[in-house]
Formats: C-alpha cells, sequence, structure tokens
C-alpha cells in the first residue's frame, strides 16, 4: 500500500512539474507575438504616465529603451518592439 501511495505522489509530482513548465513557455510564447504597442501600453504605463512618441527622437528613444530594460526587467526583445513602435510613431 506504501508503494502505491509513493507511485501516485511521483506520478503528481511529474504532472505538475509538466504542466508548469509547459505554461511557462505558453507566456514565453505569448510575450513573443506581441506587438511594440502593446507591450508598450502594458509595461510602461506600471510605474509611470507614458510619454507620447513624438516627444523624443529616435536616438533618445533608443537610450531610453536602454535604460528601462534594465529597470523594468524586460528582455531585449521586448524592449526593442517598444522602441521600434515608439521611434515609428515619432
Amino acid at each position: 500500500m506504501k508503494k502505491i501511495k509513493l507511485i501516485i505522489g511521483f506520478v503528481v509530482a511529474f504532472l505538475i512539474t509538466t504542466i508548469f513548465i509547459q505554461s511557462c513557455a505558453s507566456a514565453k510564447e505569448v510575450i513573443a507575438n506581441k506587438s511594440g504597442a502593446q507591450l508598450w501600453g502594458e509595461n510602461c504605463i506600471r510605474c509611470h504616465n507614458t510619454p507620447s512618441p513624438v516627444d523624443f527622437n529616435d536616438k533618445q528613444w533608443k537610450t531610453i529603451g536602454l535604460h528601462m530594460q534594465d529597470r523594468a526587467n524586460l528582455t531585449k526583445d521586448e524592449a526593442g518592439k517598444i522602441v521600434a513602435f515608439l521611434q515609428s510613431a515619432n
């Protein structure tokens, strides 16, 4: 009886781990499929009012993007998409 409970425990732990890993991969795919505009709207407003894209030139947006990548814990891809969106709209 103890052996069966142990096996069931291992199977349950394995299934939970598998589901967790798959959900993490799915979340990464969802983020990867988002546009720069979506990422800008979802991330930048968390901490401050978002400036208008016309407030800064392309070079300034690039510098701001590098700074905010670190401050907002964005991936390089996310920051790049946001900067590209802001540069295209200024």
